[in-house]
């Protein structure tokens, strides 16, 4: 039987690091959690251009949220509160600022340079509300489905909040008046209903929490000293290094079995 052909894989050659570059090296808040995953994997892919496996698009994900962002724009043109922010009690608008759009765009997003590092962080957010004392409140879409309630202490949950207040840091740098309090926007899919009937119902909770920012700086730091250093070694916990090192020890093994006969 012919063997498989597999498909030449080559680095990537545009947006890696390069520690002789003068320009600030541009990092994305996925990034900055990639290294709060793995730190080997970061500098895998930041460095010498070799991506995770990507996983599969969340295609309905972002119909919720691009629906979800329709939904709330009507009520910022009219600047009201959207129904959900009235059953929740917060006391909030959607904002209405120029820039919104540039800050939903992936390619572009809010971005802020951090001199001390020499890094240009940028994130795309998906909503900012704003409260009573004119602080922005930042707001984040989420859809899943799920029995019970959801848990930002398990899962993905720790990643979000990440996320949230990488966003608030950034919009403080780049001058704005950002409230501690941010909300999720959680779509949970139901999944007890007798039929589909070409149409999957969402039950919404807005999910409040009061972020802390001050992690940010140091790990910014942390990031362009593991840039500048050597491949960082496996991490334990790290599913994508047990299988890079599992299938080489396998694929090592046999080799050697090979050479004895």
């Amino acid at each position: 039987m012919p063997q498989a052909e597999f498909k030449q894989y080559s680095t990537r050659k545009r947006n890696i690091f390069d520690p002789e570059s003068n320009d600030p090296f541009k990092i994305s808040r996925s990034k900055i959690d990639l290294y709060f995953q793995c730190p080997r994997c970061f500098y895998l892919d930041q460095r010498l251009g070799v991506k995770r496996p990507q996983m599969p698009a969340f295609t309905l994900n972002n119909a919720v949220d691009a629906l979800l962002k329709k939904e709330f724009d009507i009520h910022r043109v009219k600047g009201k509160a959207h129904p959900l922010m009235d059953r929740y009690g917060i006391l909030a608008v959607p904002a209405e600022h120029p820039d919104l759009n540039r800050w939903r765009d992936n390619f572009n997003g809010i971005q802020t340079l951090f001199a001390p590092a020499h890094l240009l962080v940028f994130g795309a957010i998906d909503d900012v509300w704003v409260n009573k004392n004119g602080e922005f409140m930042i707001v984040d879409y989420k859809a899943t489905s799920k029995r019970g309630a959801i848990n930002m202490d398990e899962g993905w949950g720790p990643s979000y909040r990440r996320q949230m207040e990488i966003y608030q840091w950034l919009f403080r740098k780049n001058g704005f008046n950002v409230s501690s309090l941010g909300y999720f926007v959680y779509c949970n899919g139901d999944k007890d209903k007798e039929a589909f009937d070409g149409k999957l119902e969402f039950s919404v909770e807005v999910i409040s929490y009061d972020g802390d920012d001050s992690w940010i700086e140091g790990v910014l730091h942390s990031i362009k000293k593991c840039l500048l250093g050597e491949l960082p070694p496996q991490k334990n916990d790290c599913e994508y290094c047990a299988y890079r090192f599992g299938a080489q020890e396998i694929e090592a093994k046999k080799a050697s079995q090979k050479k004895l006969f």
